[in-house]
């Protein structure tokens, strides 16, 4: 009998929360924009039918020949009308939200934060620091100063899970928003959830106005520039210098 020599030990170290953190957001800003990327050909399955379909959807642009991109179109060969159509509120969503991160980044980049309401004197939009810190968690003692003074990603880590639970909520929320006025009450334009404060469907042409097909062409690009730029900074936030071209 021959006996099996046994594996290896292998030693296992603490995995950081701030580390895992940094790279979830890193994947998932890279999912939202890999479709930009992808050098596969065509399908022989997608009909020409299924090819008119798809580049005739709206938020093809110029940018891409007036054509699908070839990841999109592979992903797109057996979707009918309603599938295209949640394929685009995914990248109006996910437009939206890196619009909102890009802003929220650069402005703790700079230095610049909101000041407490009713907060302790000497709290100010350039000057964080108080007479007497607040806590945003009292079970993991991290104040509002902390957060202040932390750069953008390690803040995610900072955030006590209760927030979490919150950002979560607030998220669900908006999803079932969205989707019964997209999907129950039949709204017709990918991205219109019934919200709109400064009143750009109500002016004259509505939705079919050439104004507003620009206004929607314009959000679908400049959210498609934000995904691609929080790709960039988280990348070379959690790996310096490997933004734009990777060097040691």
């Amino acid at each position: 009998l021959h006996s099996t020599p046994s594996p290896p030990t292998v030693s296992k170290q603490p995995i950081n929360q701030s580390t895992m953190m940094k790279t979830a957001a890193i994947l998932a800003t890279l999912f939202a924009t890999a479709s930009a990327f992808a050098p596969t050909n065509q399908s022989p399955r997608t009909s020409v039918a299924q090819n008119a379909l798809i580049d005739d959807a709206f938020g093809i642009s110029i940018e891409t020949g007036n054509k699908c991109p070839p990841l999109g179109r592979w992903i797109l060969e057996d979707a009918n009308e309603n599938g295209i159509k949640w394929w685009q509120n995914a990248e109006l969503k996910n437009g939206r939200v890196a619009m909102v991160a890009t802003i929220g980044f650069m402005i703790q980049k700079w230095g610049i934060h909101m000041p407490l309401y009713l907060g302790p004197s000497g709290s100010n939009a350039f000057h964080p620091d108080s007479t007497k810190d607040w806590l945003l968690s009292s079970t993991t003692g991290v104040t509002f100063s902390d957060i202040a003074h932390a750069d953008p990603l390690d803040t995610l880590a900072m955030v006590p899970a209760a927030g979490w639970v919150q950002v979560l909520f607030a998220a669900g929320l908006f999803e079932l928003t969205a989707w019964k006025r997209q999907w129950n009450d039949g709204a017709t334009i990918p991205g219109d959830y019934g919200y709109d404060p400064l009143g750009f469907t109500k002016r004259e042409g509505g939705w079919d106005s050439k104004e507003l097909t620009k206004l929607r062409m314009m959000e679908i690009k400049n959210g498609r520039v934000a995904m691609m730029t929080m790709a960039g900074w988280l990348s070379a936030e959690s790996i310096p210098g490997s933004f734009p071209v990777w060097h040691p």
